[in-house]
């Protein structure tokens, strides 16, 4: 087939841009893919424990204010937001009175993940504080005139508890606090393959650090193995998930011939076996550029299906990858970033992208089938990214430091001969001063390690800076 560079495709996908300039940037999407799809990796439930301090009457809000009646419109609006949200269960439900009601629930928490508590009036903080000292996770909904103990919060928040708090009139945070509240939850119960030797900064690629600081499991597995499983795929099955996932749904195939696209499928197929085998939500692999088929296929849908597939071995940028994907439900881009000063942005290109990038439950972008660009060699993918997106830019460091930045899809660039595969260009706050801050001097000078970071859609930043309080880890801005 002839080629066909970025200005020409996007003229090809001319009315998926008419849909997004009428509305689909504001869509909300599911965050789950089919259950058919995902049943091979799904993970236990989440348990958050539920706890109303409080009592009727006092001065704050007012004589008249009934616990009974308003502890009622928080189970109705708990009952609606458990339909909401992805494997997450609400357990316990108890009233605590006073500091010493409250010492007896925290001693009882059983196997709970995270703790929410709702501040339904006036005390001096120690109605809760036996609740916040447990250790778990906890989160703390306070509306407006329930008291003026918030201003404990702060104090604990300074010295190192897990805590996050809603001082806010706005019920719909109470989902948004659940969501991120599952995160550390989520992170225990995850394990992820790592093909070959894992890269980047050492408390990344130390699977004691992993787990002792964000509970993952790190599972070892050969590349040999690799191959192995990818000669065992059924020839049919292999032809079959290229021609529908794949060729059926390309905008265009530009230089790889069908036997390469059916390679790289057999590669999704095997890679599934060994993930479903171990009970494993992700995977990266040193060994994706090579044998037996390089992983930009089988990466782009994992991380459609909701799972997380990392290029290059990269153990920062998978654990990244798993955070948001737990937290706001979407898919990364890793990219190899530059700058150009001119247009005060930062261009984002890799030659692997998911194209559910709103979330598995949402429409695939338009995609082109290529070879991987530094190569010239295997498959990859040029995708495009929505014109106009706000994204989120981050990468989390030696598992303990998030690098973060925002900014906005302003175009797809026409580097034609240039860089990987899929590019966008993404206007940011300060090219000049995130070059100078680039890396946040929590990074080593290792090449990969030091360049790249994962796009994620939507601006995540302040949800970010809660979750970190969840997960004692630091929210390090570059730019």
């Amino acid at each position: 087939m002839g080629e066909l560079n970025r200005r020409e495709f996007l003229g090809a996908t001319a009315a998926g841009g008419a849909f997004l300039a009428a509305g689909g940037l504001a869509a909300e999407v599911p965050t789950t893919a089919p259950a058919s799809e995902t049943a091979w990796c799904q993970m236990p439930p989440v348990k958050i424990h539920k706890v109303y301090a409080g009592t009727s009457g006092g001065a704050w809000p007012g004589p008249k204010f009934n616990a009974t009646t308003e502890i009622a419109r928080y189970e109705k609006l708990l009952a609606q937001v458990a339909g909401k949200l992805d494997n997450v269960k609400f357990v316990g439900g108890q009233r605590a009175k006073t500091a010493g009601e409250a010492a007896k629930i925290a001693g009882n928490l059983g196997d709970a993940d995270a703790v929410l508590i709702f501040d339904l009036n006036f005390h001096d903080g120690q109605r809760v504080a036996p609740l916040v000292n447990a250790g778990l996770p906890t989160a703390i909904f306070v509306y407006p005139f329930s008291g003026h103990q918030w201003m404990y919060y702060s104090q604990w928040q300074e010295a190192g508890k897990k805590l996050m708090v809603l001082p806010t009139s706005d019920y719909d945070r109470i989902a948004r606090a659940a969501q991120l509240l599952a995160v550390p939850g989520r992170m225990k119960k995850t394990r992820i393959l790592v093909v070959g030797g894992a890269r980047g900064t050492k408390a990344a690629c130390t699977p004691e650090e992993v787990k002792k600081r964000l509970g993952c499991e790190m599972v070892a597995v050969s590349n040999r193995q690799v191959i192995e499983a990818h000669k065992a795929v059924d020839s049919k099955a292999a032809d079959a998930e290229a021609q529908k996932y794949w060729i059926s749904k390309a905008e265009k195939i530009v230089e790889p011939p069908t036997a390469a696209i059916v390679n790289s499928a057999r590669l999704f197929l095997a890679m599934k076996k060994l993930m479903s085998d171990r009970g494993a939500q992700a995977t990266t692999s040193s060994h994706c550029m090579g044998m037996p088929a390089k992983c930009c296929l089988t990466y782009s849908k994992l991380n459609d299906l909701g799972l997380v597939g990392a290029c290059e071995g990269d153990m920062d940028s998978t654990l990244t990858m798993l955070i948001f994907r737990y937290a706001f439900g979407v898919p990364g881009f890793i990219s190899d970033p530059l700058f150009d000063f001119a247009k005060n942005s930062v261009v984002h290109a890799h030659c692997t992208c998911t194209t559910k990038l709103g979330g598995p439950g949402g429409k695939r972008a338009p995609f082109i089938i290529r070879t991987q660009c530094d190569s010239e060699r295997g498959v990859s993918l040029e995708v495009q990214m929505r014109i106009g997106q706000e994204i989120t830019c981050a990468k989390l460091a030696n598992a303990e430091a998030m690098l973060i930045s925002t900014g906005k899809i302003t175009e797809i660039p026409d580097y034609y001969d240039r860089g990987c595969r899929t590019q966008i260009t993404t206007k940011v706050r300060d090219a000049r001063k995130m070059y100078r801050d680039w890396g946040g001097k929590v990074l080593p000078n290792d090449m990969m390690t030091l360049l790249h970071r994962v796009v994620f859609y939507g601006n995540h930043l302040h949800d970010v800076r809660d979750l970190s309080l969840l997960m004692g880890i630091k929210v390090v801005e570059e730019g």
